[in-house]
Protein backbone atom coordinates (compact mmCIF):
# COMPACT_ATOMS: atom_id res chain seq x y z
CA UNK A 1 0.00 0.00 0.00
CA UNK A 2 1.16 3.51 -1.13
CA UNK A 3 1.15 5.68 1.81
CA UNK A 4 2.82 8.65 1.09
CA UNK A 5 4.33 10.27 -2.10
CA UNK A 6 7.62 12.32 -2.65
CA UNK A 7 9.26 14.34 -5.28
CA UNK A 8 9.41 16.99 -7.68
CA UNK A 9 5.33 17.88 -8.71
CA UNK A 10 6.11 18.65 -12.38
CA UNK A 11 2.03 19.33 -12.99
CA UNK A 12 -0.70 20.51 -11.04
CA UNK A 13 -4.46 21.21 -11.62
CA UNK A 14 -6.83 22.23 -9.57
CA UNK A 15 -7.63 18.21 -8.82
CA UNK A 16 -4.72 16.27 -10.00
CA UNK A 17 -0.63 16.84 -9.66
CA UNK A 18 1.68 14.81 -11.17
CA UNK A 19 4.96 13.87 -9.03
CA UNK A 20 8.02 12.36 -10.47
CA UNK A 21 10.26 10.38 -7.80
CA UNK A 22 12.72 8.24 -8.83
CA UNK A 23 12.04 8.68 -12.65
CA UNK A 24 8.94 7.54 -12.43
CA UNK A 25 5.84 10.17 -12.79
CA UNK A 26 3.24 9.52 -10.65
CA UNK A 27 -0.53 10.97 -11.35
CA UNK A 28 -2.27 11.96 -8.05
CA UNK A 29 -5.88 12.74 -7.74
CA UNK A 30 -6.25 15.63 -5.11
CA UNK A 31 -8.82 17.88 -3.69
CA UNK A 32 -8.50 21.47 -4.53
CA UNK A 33 -7.76 22.19 -0.54
CA UNK A 34 -4.85 20.24 -1.18
CA UNK A 35 -4.20 21.68 -4.55
CA UNK A 36 -3.76 25.32 -2.69
CA UNK A 37 -1.26 24.16 -0.65
CA UNK A 38 1.22 22.50 -3.48
CA UNK A 39 5.07 24.01 -3.74
CA UNK A 40 5.90 25.65 -7.05
CA UNK A 41 6.22 23.53 -10.36
CA UNK A 42 10.07 21.85 -10.01
CA UNK A 43 10.01 22.18 -6.15
CA UNK A 44 9.44 19.19 -3.90
CA UNK A 45 6.31 18.15 -2.94
CA UNK A 46 5.02 15.53 -0.48
CA UNK A 47 1.86 14.46 -0.01
CA UNK A 48 -0.24 11.45 2.42
CA UNK A 49 -1.65 8.88 -0.51
CA UNK A 50 -4.80 6.41 -0.71
CA UNK A 51 -4.74 4.00 -3.77
CA UNK A 52 -8.13 2.45 -4.82
CA UNK A 53 -8.18 -0.42 -6.17
CA UNK A 54 -10.71 -1.29 -8.82
CA UNK A 55 -10.62 -4.23 -11.84
CA UNK A 56 -9.77 -2.25 -14.65
CA UNK A 57 -7.63 0.60 -13.16
CA UNK A 58 -5.79 1.45 -10.18
CA UNK A 59 -5.79 5.45 -9.11
CA UNK A 60 -3.75 7.16 -6.89
CA UNK A 61 -5.52 9.99 -4.43
CA UNK A 62 -3.59 12.27 -2.33
CA UNK A 63 -3.44 14.74 0.46
CA UNK A 64 -1.64 17.67 2.02
CA UNK A 65 -2.26 15.73 5.88
CA UNK A 66 -2.86 12.58 6.96
CA UNK A 67 -6.10 13.39 8.38
CA UNK A 68 -7.43 14.46 5.31
CA UNK A 69 -6.93 11.47 3.77
CA UNK A 70 -7.68 9.38 6.39
CA UNK A 71 -10.84 11.28 6.26
CA UNK A 72 -11.27 10.71 2.14
CA UNK A 73 -11.19 7.31 3.57
CA UNK A 74 -13.86 6.80 6.23
CA UNK A 75 -16.12 8.44 3.14
CA UNK A 76 -14.99 6.14 0.21
CA UNK A 77 -15.38 3.13 2.80
CA UNK A 78 -18.00 4.07 5.04
CA UNK A 79 -20.43 5.82 3.69
CA UNK A 80 -22.87 3.76 0.98
CA UNK A 81 -23.12 6.01 -2.00
CA UNK A 82 -20.07 7.77 -1.94
CA UNK A 83 -17.30 7.14 -3.92
CA UNK A 84 -13.88 8.22 -4.51
CA UNK A 85 -14.76 11.35 -7.10
CA UNK A 86 -17.84 12.46 -4.54
CA UNK A 87 -15.53 12.01 -1.90
CA UNK A 88 -12.81 14.28 -3.70
CA UNK A 89 -15.86 17.27 -4.31
CA UNK A 90 -17.09 17.17 -0.52
CA UNK A 91 -13.42 17.66 0.12
CA UNK A 92 -12.66 20.02 -2.24
CA UNK A 93 -15.68 22.37 -1.35
CA UNK A 94 -14.97 21.98 2.79
CA UNK A 95 -12.59 21.42 4.74
CA UNK A 96 -12.06 18.91 7.84
CA UNK A 97 -12.46 20.51 10.31
CA UNK A 98 -15.59 21.96 8.93
CA UNK A 99 -16.79 18.74 7.99
CA UNK A 100 -16.48 17.40 11.56
CA UNK A 101 -18.13 20.22 12.75
CA UNK A 102 -21.23 19.55 10.28
CA UNK A 103 -21.32 16.22 10.92
CA UNK A 104 -21.33 17.11 14.93
CA UNK A 105 -24.23 19.21 14.09
CA UNK A 106 -26.20 17.36 12.00
CA UNK A 107 -25.94 20.29 9.02
CA UNK A 108 -27.79 18.30 6.26
CA UNK A 109 -28.30 21.69 3.80
CA UNK A 110 -24.56 22.36 4.31
CA UNK A 111 -23.53 19.20 3.30
CA UNK A 112 -26.25 19.23 0.35
CA UNK A 113 -24.21 22.18 -1.22
CA UNK A 114 -21.33 19.86 -1.87
CA UNK A 115 -21.69 18.80 -5.81
CA UNK A 116 -23.33 15.24 -6.05
CA UNK A 117 -24.88 15.18 -2.26
CA UNK A 118 -28.32 14.97 -2.32
CA UNK A 119 -30.05 15.24 1.15
CA UNK A 120 -30.64 11.53 1.57
CA UNK A 121 -26.83 11.46 1.14
CA UNK A 122 -25.93 13.94 3.38
CA UNK A 123 -28.30 12.18 5.88
CA UNK A 124 -26.21 8.85 5.54
CA UNK A 125 -22.98 10.79 5.91
CA UNK A 126 -23.94 11.85 9.14
CA UNK A 127 -25.06 8.86 10.46
CA UNK A 128 -22.80 6.33 9.30
CA UNK A 129 -19.73 8.78 9.93
CA UNK A 130 -20.82 10.50 13.32
CA UNK A 131 -19.52 7.48 15.86
CA UNK A 132 -16.27 7.27 13.84
CA UNK A 133 -15.41 10.83 13.84
CA UNK A 134 -16.63 11.09 17.42
CA UNK A 135 -16.01 7.64 19.08
CA UNK A 136 -16.88 9.12 22.56
CA UNK A 137 -20.24 10.55 21.47
CA UNK A 138 -20.96 14.18 21.29
CA UNK A 139 -20.97 16.25 24.69
CA UNK A 140 -24.07 18.55 24.06
CA UNK A 141 -27.49 18.35 24.05
CA UNK A 142 -29.43 18.69 20.31
CA UNK A 143 -30.78 21.07 18.94
CA UNK A 144 -34.39 21.74 20.40
CA UNK A 145 -37.35 24.22 18.87
CA UNK A 146 -40.22 25.30 21.23
CA UNK A 147 -42.54 22.24 21.46
CA UNK A 148 -40.78 19.76 20.22
CA UNK A 149 -40.21 18.07 23.01
CA UNK A 150 -36.31 17.33 22.71
CA UNK A 151 -34.96 19.12 25.33
CA UNK A 152 -32.55 17.19 27.80
CA UNK A 153 -31.88 14.95 24.89
CA UNK A 154 -28.52 13.89 24.21
CA UNK A 155 -26.37 12.30 22.01
CA UNK A 156 -24.51 9.74 23.96
CA UNK A 157 -27.59 8.01 25.97
CA UNK A 158 -29.23 4.82 25.13
CA UNK A 159 -29.40 3.11 21.00
CA UNK A 160 -33.28 4.69 21.14
CA UNK A 161 -32.36 7.44 22.48
CA UNK A 162 -29.73 8.15 20.61
CA UNK A 163 -31.50 7.59 17.09
CA UNK A 164 -34.58 9.46 18.24
CA UNK A 165 -32.28 12.53 18.88
CA UNK A 166 -30.36 11.99 15.09
CA UNK A 167 -33.66 12.05 13.40
CA UNK A 168 -34.88 14.97 15.57
CA UNK A 169 -31.70 16.58 14.45
CA UNK A 170 -32.01 16.01 11.26
CA UNK A 171 -35.68 17.69 10.75
CA UNK A 172 -38.23 14.69 11.94
CA UNK A 173 -40.70 15.57 14.21
CA UNK A 174 -40.13 13.95 17.82
CA UNK A 175 -43.82 12.13 17.27
CA UNK A 176 -42.74 11.09 14.04
CA UNK A 177 -39.45 10.03 15.14
CA UNK A 178 -40.85 8.21 17.99
CA UNK A 179 -43.13 6.21 16.12
CA UNK A 180 -40.54 5.67 13.17
CA UNK A 181 -38.36 3.95 15.84
CA UNK A 182 -40.47 2.11 17.87
CA UNK A 183 -41.37 -0.08 14.54
CA UNK A 184 -37.59 -0.06 13.92
CA UNK A 185 -36.92 -1.23 17.21
CA UNK A 186 -39.88 -4.28 17.11
CA UNK A 187 -38.43 -5.24 13.55
CA UNK A 188 -34.50 -5.32 14.97
CA UNK A 189 -35.14 -6.25 19.02
CA UNK A 190 -34.21 -4.27 21.98
CA UNK A 191 -30.43 -5.07 21.41
CA UNK A 192 -30.32 -3.28 18.01
CA UNK A 193 -27.61 -0.55 17.75
CA UNK A 194 -28.44 3.17 17.36
CA UNK A 195 -26.90 3.10 13.70
CA UNK A 196 -29.33 0.12 12.56
CA UNK A 197 -32.28 1.47 14.09
CA UNK A 198 -31.80 5.02 12.26
CA UNK A 199 -30.96 3.34 8.88
CA UNK A 200 -34.26 0.97 9.29
CA UNK A 201 -36.42 3.97 10.60
CA UNK A 202 -35.59 6.11 7.39
CA UNK A 203 -36.39 3.14 5.41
Amino acid sequence: MIVSLEGKLVEAAPLSAVIEANGIGYEVFIPVTTAEKLPGIGQTARLHTLAVYREDSQTLYGFATREDRDFFRLLVEKVSGIGPKIALNIMSRMSVASLRTAIAHSDIALLSKCQGIGKKTAERLVIELRDKVFPGGIPAAAPSAEGTGTEGILVGGSSFQDALAALVTLGYKPPEADKALRKAQDKLGPDASTEALIKTALG
